[in-house]
């Protein structure tokens, strides 16, 4: 699919080690209009942490690249809100808080109220100053709302949550 191979300097996360996080940023492609088979499959080994909802509280969004202005951002992330959802975790939308470079026409551009987002074309596009300038925001906003945010989850009577 044109991408490059990941290289050894980018740490992989274990599914057991989501619950010391205290937010998420999933960053992924979209194909057609959904989330990338990869990423799907990530989120269903999630099971066992899903069973026990020992991700519920934790704020998350999402980040994505298609290969076309029409390539699905803004779908994907209604599709991949489901696996926050059955987590019980709160999703966290950047809406309109990036202002006036929301509205800029004058490039082409990816990202969405939903999240940052880049249109990839065949592989050989580099981002745009203003999807560089969106992800930065998306980040920074996250980062925000995971400080404010607690874990609000109390689990039911009876039940440990760690």
């Amino acid at each position: 699919m044109k991408v490059p191979q990941k290289g050894n300097d980018v740490p992989l996360i274990n599914v057991d080690e989501l619950v010391n996080a205290d937010g998420f940023l999933f960053g992924f492609p979209t194909r057609f209009g959904s989330m990338a088979a990869q990423m799907k499959a990530f989120f269903d080994s999630t099971h066992e942490l899903w069973m026990k909802q020992k991700l519920a509280g934790v704020p998350a969004g999402f980040f994505v690249s298609t290969g076309t202005q029409g390539g699905g951002q803004e779908t994907t992330a209604w599709t991949a809100i489901t696996q926050l959802v059955h987590h019980g975790m709160v999703f966290v939308p950047i809406g309109y808080t990036f202002g006036a470079g929301m509205f800029r026409m004058d490039s082409i551009r990816g990202g969405s109220p939903y999240g940052a987002g880049f249109l990839s074309g065949d592989g050989t596009r580099e981002p745009s100053a203003t999807e560089l300038a969106l992800a930065e925001h998306q980040g920074k906003y996250m980062a925000t709302v995971v400080k404010r945010f607690a874990r609000p989850f109390s689990p039911a009577p009876g039940e440990k949550h760690n």
